[in-house]
């Protein structure tokens, strides 16, 4: 059997079970990850990712929020936020890093929008302590390869 048949016959199959289809989503569809679903908890070493994060780590996602406001006209990264900021949130140490941003490396320069106006970034999730040779800046969630839009 062709792998398109078996992917029709899974849906369908699925379909009739009235199971939910996230599961069978084609390969080439970025998952969908929220702001909620980045740390599973506060743990004694601090954030701790989530499970989600771990299974997605190296692969293409989605996920909506706010651009920060950027610390200059021209750079090829944003962070992302769960809520409009209107300051830098590099401002902290691995210990103080917010659970609510995602750094986002762009594949290409992109005007950056109003801090105001939700948007959907797409890019491969990477996770981890990690400081930006260029900029000094740590991160502890990453999107890189990435592009956006407004929503």
């Amino acid at each position: 059997m062709t792998d398109a048949l078996l992917t029709r016959r899974s849906w369908l199959a699925a379909m009739a079970a009235g199971l939910s289809l996230p599961a069978l989503r084609p390969a080439w569809a970025a998952a969908q990850l929220s702001f909620d679903e980045l740390y599973a908890s506060f743990g004694p070493l601090g954030l701790e990712f989530s499970d989600k994060v771990k299974d997605l780590t190296g692969q293409e996602v989605t996920i909506q929020g706010f651009m920060a406001p950027p610390l200059k006209a021209e750079a090829d990264f944003f962070v992302l936020t769960e809520i409009p900021m209107a300051l830098c949130p590099f401002c902290s140490t691995d210990a103080d890093w917010p659970d609510n941003i995602l750094v986002v490396y762009l594949r290409a320069k992109q005007t950056f929008t109003d801090p105001n106006q939700r948007i959907e970034a797409r890019g491969v999730l990477e996770r981890g302590s990690w400081m930006d040779p260029d900029t000094g800046f740590l991160s502890q969630l990453r999107l890189r390869d990435a592009r956006f839009e407004t929503v």
